[in-house]
C-alpha cells in the first residue's frame, strides 16, 4: 500500500502481520487459525478506533489513495455492457473524463466520470483526472444523447480540478464548464451525481449538477483543494491541514450544509480496502434513487433541480 499516513501505520502493520501469518500457515501447513482470528478481531477494533476520529485533512488523504476505486472500477463492479462514447466532435478525445452507455441490472444508464490513472504512466495519459474543455463538451454531447432517448445520467466525480494549462484555457475551459452547469439544469432526464474521490472546484461542477448528489464516506467536495486554499490565504501550502478544516469539505459537513443529499458508507478503513463492498453500497443507492426519480414527471423534476441549488448558501441569522 503506497502511502505515508502516520495515522494508518498501526492498521497497515497489523494487516501485514495477518497476511504473513496466513502465508506461513498455508506454506508450512500449520494451523494458526485462532491466532489469525484474534488478530483480525484486534484489527477490526483498531480500524474503528482510527477511522472514527479522522481529521478533514486525513479524509482528503484517503480520498486520494492510489488504490481507491475509480470510475472504471465502479463501471466494472456495478454495471455491465458498458459501451464507451468518445470525442467531443470539435477537438478530440479527453482521457481524463470517460463516458458511455451501460446497464444497471436491466436499466439503461449513461455514465460520465473523471478517470485517474493507476500508475504514473496512466496518470500522465489521463492527466491525473483533470479534464480539458473537450472532456466537458464530450460529457454534454453524451448527456444530450441521454436526454433524446430518456435515459438517466449517472456522473462519477473524482478530480482535483479542471486542467489549468494554457491549451485548456485557449480552448475555452471556463466557458465549457459554465455551459455544462447551465445546460445540466435544463436536461430533461434524471441526473445522479456521486463524488467518489476528490471533488475539486469547477472541475467537479462541470459534471456536478444533479437531482440527487451523493458523496462517498471518505470523499471530499470543495471549492478548492486544501493546498490551493492554503497557498492563496496564507501564501503557504503547508497550512493545508488548517485549510481542510475551514473548507467544510467532508461528508458530514457537506450533509449539514445541504450540499449533498446523502453519504454512501465505505468499508472500514476506506473503499481501497474492499472495493467490492464499496461498489455494493453504491449500487444500492443508485438503484433506490433511479427508481425514485423515474417516477417524477420531468417538468416537476426540473423545477425541483433548480430549487435545490437556489436554496444553497442562503442562511438566516436568528
Amino acid at each position: 500500500m503506497a502511502h505515508n499516513w502516520d495515522f494508518d501505520k498501526p492498521v497497515a502493520e497489523l494487516e501485514k502481520k495477518i497476511g504473513e501469518l496466513r502465508k506461513f500457515s498455508s506454506e508450512k501447513k500449520v494451523d494458526l487459525s485462532s491466532e489469525i482470528s484474534n488478530l483480525e478481531k484486534k484489527l477490526k477494533t483498531l480500524k474503528k478506533e482510527v477511522y472514527s476520529n479522522l481529521t478533514p485533512w486525513q479524509k482528503v488523504q484517503i480520498a486520494r489513495h492510489p488504490n481507491r476505486p475509480t470510475t472504471t472500477d465502479y463501471i466494472n463492479l456495478v454495471l455491465h455492457d458498458f459501451i464507451p462514447l468518445c470525442g467531443d466532435r470539435l477537438f478530440g478525445e479527453d482521457k481524463a473524463l470517460i463516458s458511455g452507455l451501460a446497464r444497471l441490472d436491466d436499466r439503461k444508464v449513461v455514465i460520465i466520470g473523471h478517470q485517474k490513472g493507476k500508475d504514473t504512466k496512466e496518470n500522465i495519459e489521463r492527466n491525473f483526472g483533470c479534464a480539458h474543455p473537450e472532456g466537458y463538451r464530450k460529457a454534454m454531447r453524451v448527456m444530450r444523447l441521454a436526454e433524446r432517448f430518456h435515459i438517466p445520467v449517472v456522473c462519477f466525480v473524482d478530480t482535483p480540478g479542471a486542467y489549468p494549462g494554457i491549451g485548456a484555457e485557449e480552448r475555452g475551459q471556463a466557458q465549457a464548464i459554465a455551459e455544462n452547469i447551465r445546460d445540466m439544469f435544463s436536461l430533461k432526464t434524471p441526473i445522479i451525481v456521486v463524488v467518489i474521490g476528490e471533488g475539486g472546484s469547477g472541475g467537479a461542477l462541470g459534471i456536478g449538477i444533479g437531482d440527487r448528489v451523493f458523496v462517498m464516506e471518505y470523499a471530499y467536495y470543495s471549492v478548492i483543494s486544501p493546498e490551493g486554499c492554503a497557498a492563496i490565504l496564507w501564501k503557504d501550502s503547508a497550512q493545508r491541514e488548517q485549510a481542510a478544516k475551514i473548507l467544510k469539505l467532508t461528508a458530514p459537513e457537506l450533509l449539514e450544509l445541504g450540499v449533498v443529499d446523502e453519504a454512501i458508507p465505505e468499508p472500514s478503513g476506506g473503499a481501497h480496502r474492499n472495493p467490492q463492498e464499496s461498489a455494493d453500497n453504491l449500487k444500492k443507492t443508485l438503484q433506490k434513487y433511479l427508481d425514485e426519480l423515474s417516477k417524477i414527471p420531468i417538468e416537476t423534476l426540473l423545477a425541483q433541480r433548480y430549487s435545490k441549488y437556489r436554496k444553497m448558501g442562503v442562511f438566516k441569522e436568528n
